[in-house]
């Protein structure tokens, strides 16, 4: 089984810039996507592989939200994670299948000057307790941009950059926090070298340089381990400032 993430800064941008001829070639069998800034009535997109839809738009129109595409029907599927001061944003998609949850998250940024650092610690905190909720039910993975570089590695730049948005120790330890609660980083179970981004700067051609920072993971319980057999990032797939990354399943 195939799972990508990716965040499209725009589904209706991306679909113009060869979206369609990624998820056909690259043909997972479920398709998270971040940022789609749309609701689906505002999107004409013929996705015939994939018959179910799942959509949680943000209140506030070209704004955030998240979409699932599955080739696979799922149990059951719920939205955001039960708390109000979270609601209105399309943040998190849940589905149950039949032996894991799968959640797609697009977790809110610091913003510049750390301004929301407070109510992104918030968060943090709050998607773990859902996340160890469900994982007593059955294991999770979870995927999405989680709008942090973990570690040093996890960026061009570590010195230039920290307590910037993204590489705050708050947001950090934030990350370490799921790891330390029985969570894997499913990238770096393959690959422990520098140099692999998620997301580049549109500005001085941070792409072209490779000066870039890994923000966007799969994130599995340590029971699904053994059924993982790899996984990677898409560089070379462009049409957003963020590439799909994607785990593999047996």
């Amino acid at each position: 089984m195939k799972i990508i993430s990716w965040n499209v800064n725009g589904i209706r941008a991306a679909i113009k810039k060869g979206f369609l001829d990624y998820v056909k070639s690259e043909d997972p069998d479920i398709l998270c996507v971040q940022e789609t800034k749309a609701h689906p009535d505002q999107v004409d997109m013929a996705l015939e592989a994939y018959p179910h839809h799942h959509w949680n738009s943000a209140e506030k129109k070209g704004y955030s939200g998240t979409a699932i595409f599955s080739k696979i029907e799922s149990l059951n599927v719920s939205l955001d994670m039960g708390k109000e001061e979270h609601f209105g944003e399309g943040r998190i998609i849940t589905l149950e299948y039949q032996d894991f949850f799968l959640v797609n998250v697009y977790t809110p940024n610091a913003q510049h000057g750390l301004a929301r650092l407070d109510y992104r610690m918030q968060w943090d905190k709050d998607f773990l307790t859902m996340l160890k909720k469900l994982e007593k039910k059955k294991p999770v993975i979870f995927c999405g941009d989680l709008n942090v570089a973990h570690k040093e590695i996890d960026l061009k730049n570590p010195q230039s950059n920290r307590n910037n948005p993204g590489f705050s120790d708050e947001e950090r330890e934030g990350f370490s926090n799921y790891i330390a609660n029985g969570f894997i980083d499913t990238f770096r179970e393959f690959e422990e070298g520098p140099g692999h981004y998620t997301w580049w700067s549109y500005r001085f051609s941070a792409r072209a340089k490779n000066i870039g920072w890994r923000i966007d993971y799969f994130g599995i319980s340590q029971s699904l381990r053994p059924r993982l057999t790899d996984a990677f990032i898409r560089p070379e797939v462009m049409g957003s400032d963020h590439c799909p990354v994607g785990i593999i399943l047996k």
